[in-house]
């Protein structure tokens, strides 16, 4: 047992080499070495379930079914946080094989070998396309760069160009994924690009479609609720009438106005950062580039993307993912007001306001049988409040971009996106499982309504504010009525109470 424990660890000790000098030459225990250990960097390991491979830190054990390299190794060993919660949003991870595949077209037009550049392409597609998302083991808490996930990227491109090209996992040979993958391209650039692709296709294609459906459904509401009229309510306190169509055509003017600020921000969001390589001067690329990168960008996504006019700020400060966190943050407070209007004007359903009638859709406790909760609105509150905190962090995080780069891309863009998908996702389940099934209870309103004391103010301007409201606390007081007590106090006949007050009479001006 000992003689195989001593055999094994100088087997170890031989196979690893210096990590200044990964392939020794010819020379004084060079020669040695080089007889226990294949030459080439990317040898596989007796058993088969890892390769070696190497960064400028020295070799690493790569899986031997992962694209990826070296580098994200690395990170997997630095960043142990939060597990596989935590690792960076797809939508950034398609967002960079959309990059990568602009900049290898672009890059082929500057000369680079039109075989090495389709094969990044058709490995860049497939990324874009989510058939790799296993080889991004990544979590946002990284570099605040996110250099690392950057270089992920450029691995599992490389690795997988390779692959398709017939060479060896980690060889980077004949593709490597800084002088190809990268090239003309730094991780401060390309990070910040993949950001605004992601943040831009997700509005897209799930927060603007959710928020047009919930829209189109509280508008078709507010139609159908319009000839119903109902007390209004101020401090939570009886006000005078409106009719439930104009209640409800306050939220749909909402939601209108949160598309509007979303699209207002959308501009800034098409402005990309690639191009500006390291520090905003474009070091290393071609004039043109950053025009042309943008071009093909925008003919794979659909989506009016330009270079960004200043790769200085673009790099340095991520002011237009604050402003579209501020629109949806906008958005939240909104859904915020019209949730909690809904829920609580179904409240009851004997006990409460009771005015509408909620989609009954399970049930709701695990103690009192038969009881049914507004759900929909409930969640819709949560996603409101996460949306708010989301808008904190990315607040901070826009924030402290110090001298030439922004450090907290990660944490900004991993909470734009959680934002839009809350928002846009959240806006279809309450359309869908509680907007469309609301109904009025109409006894319920219009008992409410005529018990109101507030609407006394009809009578202001035949009899003054004063004795109007001497009718109102005298009824309050005694439990009467309005009508008789208008009578009683003699300010009035019962013709002059029936002939102005009339709630329908009361909802707009004369």
């Amino acid at each position: 047992m000992d003689r195989a424990l001593r055999l094994l660890a100088r087997s170890r000790f031989l196979s690893r080499a210096p990590a200044s000098d990964p392939r020794p030459g010819p020379g004084p225990g060079g020669a040695a070495l080089l007889l226990l250990r294949p030459p080439n960097v990317f040898r596989m390991a007796s058993q088969n379930s890892f390769r070696i491979e190497y960064d400028t830190f020295g070799e690493l054990k790569v899986p031997n079914d992962k694209y990826y390299g070296a580098q994200t190794v690395r990170s997997t060993m630095n960043f142990k946080i939060g597990g596989v919660t935590e690792r960076m949003p797809i939508p950034v991870i398609k967002a960079f094989g959309v990059l990568k595949r602009a900049a290898a077209e672009v890059n082929q037009d500057y000369g680079l070998d039109p075989k090495i550049a389709n094969a990044i392409m058709k490995a860049a597609d497939e990324v874009a396309e989510g058939k790799l998302n296993d080889h991004f083991p990544l979590v946002v808490w990284q570099t605040g760069s996110g250099t690392q996930t950057n270089m992920n990227v450029n691995e599992v491109i490389s690795n997988r160009a390779i692959e398709m090209l017939g060479g060896e996992l980690g060889s980077k040979k004949p593709v490597h994924p800084n002088d190809h993958v990268n090239k003309s391209q730094s991780s401060n650039d390309t990070f910040p690009t993949a950001m605004h692709i992601a943040a831009a296709v997700e509005v897209h294609e799930v927060l603007l479609p959710g928020l047009q459906k919930l829209h189109d459904a509280l508008d078709a509401k507010s139609k159908e609720f319009a000839q119903i009229i109902k007390i209004g309510r101020t401090h939570t306190q009886d006000a005078v009438p409106l009719t439930l169509g104009q209640e409800f055509s306050g939220y749909v003017q909402q939601v209108k106005y949160a598309t509007t600020r979303i699209k207002g921000a959308m501009p800034r969001i098409y402005e990309l950062a690639a191009g500006g390589t390291a520090v905003g001067t474009g070091l290393n690329t071609r004039i043109g580039f950053a025009e042309k990168v943008a071009a093909k960008v925008a003919a794979l996504t659909g989506l009016p993307f330009v270079t960004a006019p200043n790769k200085f700020e673009a790099l340095a400060a991520h002011d237009a993912l604050v402003e579209l966190s501020g629109a949806m943050n906008t958005a939240a407070c909104s859904l915020m007001k019209i949730a909690n209007d809904i829920r609580f004007l179904g409240s009851g359903p004997r006990s409460g306001l009771g005015e509408l009638i909620l989609p009954e859709n399970e049930p709701g406790s695990s103690i009192m049988p038969g009881k049914v909760n507004p759900t929909q609105c409930e969640a819709l509150t949560m996603v409101a409040a996460q949306v708010m905190g989301n808008h904190v962090a990315i607040t901070i995080g826009g924030s402290s971009g110090h001298f030439e780069l922004n450090v907290f891309k990660p944490l900004m863009i991993k909470n734009v996106l959680h934002s839009a998908r809350l928002l846009g996702d959240a806006s279809v389940s309450f359309t869908e499982n509680c907007v469309v099934g609301i109904q009025a209870n109409t006894e319920r309103i219009n008992k409410l309504m005529n018990e109101s004391l507030m609407l006394v103010t009809a009578l202001n301007p035949h009899i003054g504010y004063d004795k109007a409201a001497k009718i109102a606390k005298t009824a309050h007081k005694t439990g009467s009525t309005l009508r008789a007590t208008a009578i009683e106090l003699g300010y009035l006949t019962a013709e002059q109470f029936d002939e102005w007050v009339k709630p329908k009479d009361m909802l707009g001006p004369k």
